[in-house]
């Protein structure tokens, strides 16, 4: 896979782990949104714990990205969906214990009304390998 960050000072430089812009080439893998399930059990992790749920719904990622060939390395783009964005901040910091600000995706993150088992955090991303 060929990376590269794209920046520009035309446009607001990024508040958190991610860039404005990533541009590669090579095979896409598109990986659905992951919440915090336990894979083996499909319990929810971390009750009610927004980093226990990061932790988890990244771990889960991992996993599927390592099937396709993949790492959070080969990521490009992330979405992040958030129950409440009062948990942006400490989900923020926990993301980029994983995607460090050099070479982070670009990313988007929304909160959203709802979503499934009335997990906290929902991460989706695509990755190029």
């Amino acid at each position: 896979m060929e990376r590269k960050i794209v920046q520009t000072d035309q446009a607001p430089a990024p508040v958190g782990p991610y860039n404005q812009a990533i541009a590669a080439t090579g095979t896409m893998l598109f990986v659905s949104g992951q919440i915090p399930l336990d894979p083996q059990t499909g319990e929810l992790v971390g009750g009610d714990d927004i980093v226990a749920q990061t932790e988890q719904a990244i771990a889960n990622l991992k996993a599927i990205l390592a099937a396709g060939g993949a790492t959070l390395d080969n990521v490009v783009k992330t979405s992040v969906f958030l129950k409440d964005m009062n948990d942006f901040a400490t989900m923020n910091a926990t993301y980029a214990q994983h995607f460090g600000e050099d070479n982070a995706p670009a990313r988007a993150c929304v909160e959203v009304a709802r979503l499934p088992k009335d997990v906290r955090v929902e991460i989706e991303c695509i990755a190029v390998i």
